[in-house]
């Protein structure tokens, strides 16, 4: 019998990975976020950027680890042939 991750651990996956994708564009980036939203509102002192890179960074280590604990879960189900999940 084999068994397949249930859609919550591939949903943190992907949200893990969005984050830290945006975290990364942040800091390569900074400016991206007054293009998409047509407004500076810290008046180009960085200073949202920097607070949306730590919140980015914190969200996307949280999910990780989400995605990681679906997975054991799953994989040590999958071994010991439980039915339940």
């Amino acid at each position: 019998m084999q068994y397949g991750h249930r859609s919550i651990f591939w949903i943190e996956a992907v949200v893990a990975s969005i984050t830290g994708l945006l975290a990364v564009t942040t800091v390569l980036w900074p400016d991206w976020i007054e293009l998409v939203i047509g407004i500076d509102p810290d008046h180009h002192s960085g200073s949202i950027e920097w607070g949306l890179i730590v919140a980015l960074l914190f969200g996307s280590m949280v999910f990780a680890a989400l995605a990681r604990r679906e997975w054991q879960r799953t994989s040590l189900a999958a071994e010991n042939g439980s039915a339940e999940i």
